[in-house]
């Protein structure tokens, strides 16, 4: 097993999506185990719900799986997975009415498991329980804030300061003009400062 996994992992995805292409099943199950993780991490956040982000994670790679012939190699396959994703968390908000979202932390879907899966790095250290009480404090609120934000400014932040995806990246997943996603992101860090504005208190 490990050596299959080795080489692999000397394959680019493009490599990887070729192979798929040409009907190699391990291949498409190799572009599933690298972008499961981060494709479900940001759907969870997209709609804070674990099952829901499940069913869209699967959904997402069963539309992946269909259109691999569209794909065009000369852009990060990362974009491309994360545009059909984020396409699918936007058009289940939009048809769910869910722009606005609560902002109890959504306890159904705080598994210990869904949180260290898609957890927000607060800082790298933390120096008493007492902080790690506060670090955790901060993150659910930070989340909640993100949670609240509509969903073409939650993609925008999450992209850019979760995934640190370059403005540019961002444009493309997003199919949005780069001015637009910077503007976006300005508006988004504006609502998640006031939102936040309490803690300093």
């Amino acid at each position: 097993m490990s050596s299959v996994r080795q080489e692999w992992g000397s394959l680019t995805d493009q490599e990887v999506v070729l192979l798929a292409r040409s009907g190699q099943e391990t291949a498409y199950r190799e572009l599933i185990r690298r972008y499961e993780r981060p494709v479900f991490a940001l759907l969870f956040r997209m709609v804070r719900d674990r099952e829901l982000a499940e069913d869209l994670a699967q959904e997402t790679f069963v539309k992946a799986l269909n259109a691999i012939e569209s794909y065009r190699p000369e852009f990060k396959f990362s974009s491309w997975i994360f545009k059909i994703g984020n396409n699918a968390a936007i058009d289940h908000l939009r048809r769910r009415e869910l722009d606005t979202l609560s902002l109890d932390g959504s306890p159904h879907a705080e598994t210990p498991e869904a949180m260290q899966a898609t957890a927000l790095q607060i800082g790298a250290r933390q120096e008493s329980p007492l902080d790690t009480v506060e670090a955790k404090e901060l993150g659910g609120a930070i989340e909640a804030a993100i949670g609240a934000l509509r969903p073409e400014y939650r993609s925008c932040i999450l992209l850019r300061h979760v995934e640190g995806r370059p403005y540019e990246e961002i444009a493309e997943i997003l199919n949005l003009p780069l001015g637009t996603v910077k503007t976006y992101i300005h508006r988004a860090r504006n609502e998640l400062r006031e939102a936040l504005a309490h803690l300093k208190e």
